[in-house]
């Protein structure tokens, strides 16, 4: 008797155990998948490994170089960390679908991305771009993301902090 108490408590324990386990999202995405579309999009660019034309702008300031992007995950981090299918977000974009385009639109001021827009040509997509813009009252900055498979990406940031002069930021990459 007191070896099946024993079993049992053991058999409930690894039961309460099992319950506590995280559980996958089996839902499907509400809105583009931008995160899973910028990794995919990360491997292919790893086993191509590109040259790329880059040019960081900084205010008039431009540098500019030829190189290979040795971690691409990084490179395109911007992109990804615009995801809008954050369940903190869920219900606060509006679609607009066009005959080959659909636009994500958010107003809510807790929301950095205010649009998603993706084109599509021929079946595939053509180009992403996105608009972030956070503000405070000590600080207000807006970013477009733009991405065009093989072709180009680019990343322009304005920044404005109180009592400082403004900045102009532009990272571009160009496919060859």
């Amino acid at each position: 008797m007191r070896d099946n108490k024993f079993l049992l408590l053991i058999v409930l324990l690894f039961g309460a155990c099992n319950s506590a386990a995280p559980k996958k999202q089996t839902s499907a995405l509400q809105y583009f998948d931008l995160k899973g579309y910028m990794e995919k999009e990360v491997k292919r660019l790893k086993q191509m490994n590109p040259e790329i034309d880059k040019t960081v702008m900084v205010n008039n300031a431009e540098e500019h170089r030829k190189l290979k992007i040795t971690d691409w995950q990084k490179e395109l981090s911007a992109f990804s960390d615009a995801d809008i299918n954050k369940s903190a977000w869920e219900e606060l974009f509006k679609l607009h679908k066009a005959k080959d385009s659909e636009t994500y639109l958010s107003d809510n001021d807790k929301v950095p991305v205010k649009s998603l827009v993706v084109e599509y040509r021929n079946g595939r997509i053509y180009k992403i771009e996105v608009l972030n813009s956070n503000s405070n009252t000590l600080y207000t900055s807006n970013d477009t993301l733009s991405y065009f498979p093989d072709s180009l990406y680019e990343i322009r940031k304005t920044q404005h902090i109180r009592l400082l002069n403004g900045k102009n930021y532009r990272i571009t990459g160009r496919f060859h």
